[in-house]
């Protein structure tokens, strides 16, 4: 079996997925027009056009443009439901999505629309295509922590529907230890904890997540290799790195993808997974990502598995599933 037919064909979980980052603009264009809401864009053509960005900043900027079209419970199912018939295609069987509330509800829509359109689309999911699925909650960290703590309050009555909370957004000039308290609070609610760390901050950023925020996984991480006794404890703790390629890419974190890391830890015995993070915007959903990072990186089949059972391994399923998916990853060896 080659390369690119294993990739199609063995489980993945999606553990670093931003759903507002699965908006195509086609849907967008379509719920605009729905909602009667005016985007500064004549076409599809020009809302693609403008997905052509240059750092995180541009990027952002865009992405909360499009969520503002989004204003009712079916406007959020639709755009969930468009990203699971993505991971159908790709073979994605269980996916841990990021949901951002104050993106909405810093506009006047409510928690309650937002992620009631969401959980009931993972739910249809899971009944018409077999795909598991958690919801983790992030905070935007170009916020304020009390805006952050706001958030969790609003959080209280869709509790047992979320997994864990987050840490999002614009990341240099926002370290981790802004978040320490309402980090700590959500913790003693039972929620788990992830935070995005190590992308375009540095990898000091990674040592407070862990340390402050008392983080289960790293969502990025790559710039861990920049510091040694980083590395060792990511490996011996098996702490695993949410990774993704295409966006690292598109962001400018690495300017070719042959100069990508993932190997380099992926050989050293980091539990290194990839993802799309927001697949609309960065050029590709999960296969993609895999594809184009065998490609570039020469990746064997050995790696390819390394990664979907390493997916599974960093994922929050039920121990007795997890174990079952592992296994089928390993049957295709």
């Amino acid at each position: 079996m080659n390369i690119n037919e294993l990739i199609k064909k063995i489980p993945k979980a999606e553990l670093h997925l931003h759903i507002e980052g699965s908006f195509e603009p086609e849907l967008m264009f379509e719920i605009a027009e729905r909602n009667k809401v005016e985007i500064p864009y004549k076409s599809v053509e020009e809302v693609r056009q403008a997905y052509n960005f240059h750092n995180l900043q541009s990027f952002l900027d865009i992405y909360y443009a499009g969520a503002s079209v989004l204003l009712k419970e079916e406007d959020f199912y639709d755009m969930t439901m468009a990203y699971l018939k993505r991971c159908q295609e790709d073979h994605v069987v269980h996916t841990e999505i990021f949901f951002d509330p104050q993106t909405h509800t810093d506009r006047g829509v409510s928690f309650e629309v937002a992620f009631e359109g969401i959980r009931k689309a993972l739910k249809d999911g899971e009944k018409n295509f077999g795909i598991t699925s958690e919801i983790i909650m992030c905070f935007l960290r170009h916020l304020s922590q009390e805006e952050a703590f706001k958030t969790l309050e609003m959080a209280k009555p869709f509790k047992d529907s979320i997994i864990g909370v987050g840490l999002d957004s614009s990341e240099v000039g926002h370290p981790p230890e802004k978040f320490k308290d309402v980090f700590t609070e959500a913790t003693k609610q039972g929620y788990l904890t992830v935070a995005h760390a190590g992308e375009e901050g540095p990898a000091e950023y990674i040592w407070q997540a862990l340390d402050l925020l008392k983080i289960e996984r790293i969502d990025h991480g790559v710039r861990a290799l920049e510091d040694d006794k980083l590395m060792d404890l990511i490996i011996k703790e098996q702490i695993p790195l949410t990774v993704c390629p295409l966006s690292n890419l598109k962001l400018c974190v690495v300017n070719d993808l042959k100069d990508h890391n993932l190997k380099t830890m992926l050989d050293k015995g980091v539990c290194v997974t990839i993802n799309s993070d927001d697949p609309a915007y960065f050029g590709g959903y999960m296969n993609q990502n895999f594809v184009e990072t065998a490609e570039a990186l020469n990746l064997s089949g050995e790696d390819i598995v390394k990664l979907a059972k390493n997916s599974f391994e960093a994922s929050f399923m039920e121990e007795g599933l997890k174990e079952s998916w592992i296994k089928k990853c390993d049957q295709l060896l």
